[in-house]
């Protein structure tokens, strides 16, 4: 019973591991893949993360900030008490307690435009992630639809090989039968050994343009990739009868060039007026209580038990020559202990707090240059914006006229593939009854080829382009159907 146990288990995980490596890659598996494994994207998101840490600093600011301090000493020799800040020559031992607690009431609003700068940073992190983003999955397709490409051109070749095969069978009947020259059966030969270099060429550019796409994939097995085998057919030219103005409207608003040139414009600004806040006067509130104890002995007057009163002689009456004398209390100076350290912490405590203004008259011109340097950099982003506007509409404009002339190209192909099979079928049919010689019906033949190798091209080409114009639409390559 185990060892049937045994088996199932082998089998089962082996049926697994054969379903993994012969796993086909669809265009959206390979676009999603790439959006989760990129490297590019993974720094990009990495900028996201710390614009937020940027906006819990902006913040920060707002509230206060609150310290604590301690410390704790050895004396000896000649030192301060800082007690009772008399100079003593002993060894002893004190510590110093405080917390203090700080807050910005006003900096030229300066606070509040480092938060609304946070913000605005934020929003530019998330633009340049999707404008990353939509640049890997363009690009991944485009990989993908090349090895598509090559591989509709392995199959063109192959099929002609079939079909010269089948020639080469019947012609060397024919030559057999003496109604053809030897020469024929060569030039056919020919033809096939000429075929069978450029399969070897085509299978040759499908893996490297497997190796390609595996490598833009961060796929190191790759041996056992491999993209699905599907129809993929021409889509529909609705996007070609819209008019330019629409795809380029449409495209200022949603692609990331624009809006991240909009960004770094309005970072700008805030940036100028963060420096002018400069020119501002800053008032800051402070708060701080403190304590401190010492362990030094001290010295205090005690009245003295057995002698309290000491009475001393002052003067004599000058009239009665009688003394006069006066009563003082008997003080020893006696030396004690520290206080506890609890007592001392209440007794040595203290509080202070206050305001302070601090009002900018001259600074090196540093304030004034600040300014000056944040509007010259709102001025470039200006520009940028500009450039990035007359940019894109160009790019969308030679995007639109792409794929106008792809799809164009790909009827006059199609066109092209109809008259050469025409062309061959006669062709055909005259080499067979001995009309025509093997040298111009191979030539026939590879014209047909080279029309429907040109058609596949095309196909492609024409998809490609096509998605690049409906990316500028604002269609996400994740939600394009191919």
């Amino acid at each position: 019973m185990r060892i049937r146990i045994l088996i199932l288990c082998i089998t089962f995980f082996g049926v697994l591991e054969t379903q993994a490596q012969e796993k086909k890659w669809t265009l959206r598996e390979c676009v999603e893949y790439a959006l989760e494994n990129n490297i590019a994207i993974k720094q990009s998101a990495l900028d996201v993360e710390a614009t937020d840490i940027d906006r819990i600093d902006a913040i920060g600011n707002f509230l206060p900030s609150l310290n604590a301090s301690a410390s704790n000493f050895w004396s000896s020799g000649l030192s301060t008490d800082p007690i009772t800040n008399e100079n003593k020559t002993q060894t002893f031992r004190s510590s110093n307690y405080g917390v203090s607690a700080g807050v910005t009431i006003f900096s030229g609003l300066r606070n509040i435009k480092r938060f609304q700068r946070a913000k605005l940073n934020k929003l530019l992190s998330q633009y340049n992630l999707g404008k990353s983003k939509d640049d890997i999955a363009l690009f991944v397709a485009n990989s993908y639809l090349q090895v598509l490409l090559n591989k509709e051109s392995l199959k063109v070749v192959e099929k002609q090989h079939e079909i010269t095969l089948e020639q080469l069978q019947r012609t060397k009947d024919l030559v057999e039968a003496g109604v053809l020259p030897q020469g024929d059966l060569l030039e056919i030969e020919a033809t096939s050994a000429d075929e069978l270099t450029r399969i070897v060429q085509a299978e040759n550019a499908v893996q490297i343009a497997l190796i390609g796409l595996a490598q833009r994939l961060l796929i190191k097995n790759y041996e056992d990739f491999d993209i699905a085998e599907q129809e993929y057919l021409v889509p529909g030219s609705e996007m070609l009868e819209k008019p330019i103005d629409q795809v380029i409207a449409q495209a200022r608003e949603s692609r990331y060039e624009v809006q991240i040139a909009e960004q770094n414009k309005l970072i700008a600004e805030k940036d100028l007026e963060i420096a002018r806040g400069a020119y501002y006067p800053t008032l800051n509130g402070s708060f701080n209580y403190n304590t401190r104890e010492s362990g030094a002995k001290s010295f205090a007057r005690v009245l003295d038990a057995n002698n309290p009163v000491l009475t001393q002689s002052i003067g004599v009456v000058e009239a009665t020559g009688q003394n006069v004398i006066t009563q003082t209390p008997n003080l020893l100076l006696v030396e004690q202990d520290a206080a506890p350290f609890i007592d001392q912490l209440y007794t040595n405590d203290g509080i202070s707090y206050g305001l302070s203004l601090q009002v900018p008259i001259f600074n090196g011109f540093s304030a004034r240059n600040a300014v000056k340097r944040s509007k010259v950099n709102v001025k470039r982003t200006e520009f940028q914006l500009e450039q990035a506007e007359l940019d894109l509409d160009s790019n969308v404009y030679q995007a639109y006229l792409d794929a106008k002339g792809a799809a164009e190209a790909y009827e006059a192909a199609q066109v092209s593939v109809k008259a050469q099979e025409r062309a061959y079928e006669y062709a055909k049919d005259r080499y067979d009854v001995g009309l025509t010689n093997a040298f111009d019906f191979s030539q026939s033949k590879f014209r047909l080829e080279n029309a429907q190798s040109q058609e596949v091209q095309n196909k492609f080409d024409f998809i490609f382009k096509l998605k690049v114009l409906e990316l500028y639409f604002g269609i996400k390559i994740a939600d394009i159907k191919l």
